[in-house]
C-alpha cells in the first residue's frame, strides 16, 4: 500500500491524516485515517520537521504494517546537494526501510529544476524521493489521479487532516 499523508495544526494541537490507496493511478482511497494530537512542538523557522514528523510517526504508528511508500506534503531534499527536508527526516526515522515521496506545493530556493512535475497547468509541483529513484517518483505523481495540479488522494489527505 502507498500512504499519502498531511498534517494540518490547531492551537497547540494537530490532526495527522492519511490516505491508502495500493496503485498510483487508484481514484479512491482503500482506507483513510486520521489521529488527533493534543500537543505539538511549536514551529521553528527552518526545522519544520521537528514539529511535523512526531505527528507523521504517531499516525503511522496506528496502522498495522508499514506501507510500501509514504507520500508527503512537502520536500524530501531541499537541494540537489542532499540538504534534508521532511521527507529525508521520515526516512531516516523509519530506518530508510519505507520510500518516501515529497510533493511540494513551492519551490525551495535551490530545489533543482528536475524536481518540477507539470500536472493541470503552469504552476508545476516539486518532487522529490528517498528509497524510490527520483525519475520513478515523478511519473508515480504524474500518473496519480485528478485533472488539476495537485493529485485527488493528496487533497484528500489534507482535508481529512482540516477536519473535512
Amino acid at each position: 500500500m502507498i500512504l499519502a499523508a498531511d498534517v494540518h495544526y490547531f492551537d497547540a494541537g494537530a490532526r495527522a491524516a492519511g490516505v491508502l490507496f495500493g496503485d498510483w493511478g487508484d481514484e479512491a482511497a482503500a482506507a483513510e485515517l486520521t489521529l488527533d494530537i493534543d500537543n505539538v512542538a511549536a514551529y521553528e523557522p527552518g526545522a519544520f520537521y521537528r514539529r511535523e514528523l512526531p505527528c507523521l510517526t504517531a499516525l503511522l504508528a496506528t496502522l498495522d504494517a508499514a506501507p510500501a511508500c509514504i507520500v508527503v506534503d512537502g520536500h524530501v531534499w531541499l537541494d540537489g546537494a542532499g540538504r534534508p527536508g521532511l521527507g529525508a527526516h521520515l526516512w531516516e526515522a523509519l530506518q530508510r526501510r519505507v520510500a518516501v515521496v515529497g510533493v511540494a506545493k513551492t519551490r525551495f530556493v535551490d530545489t533543482p529544476a528536475e524536481a518540477e512535475v507539470v500536472r493541470g497547468g503552469a504552476r508545476p509541483l516539486y518532487v522529490t524521493a528517498a528509497g524510490l529513484d527520483p525519475a520513478l517518483a515523478r511519473a508515480a505523481v504524474l500518473r496519480m489521479h485528478g485533472a488539476h495540479r495537485l493529485p485527488e488522494l493528496l487533497k484528500r489527505a489534507d482535508r481529512l487532516a482540516r477536519g473535512g
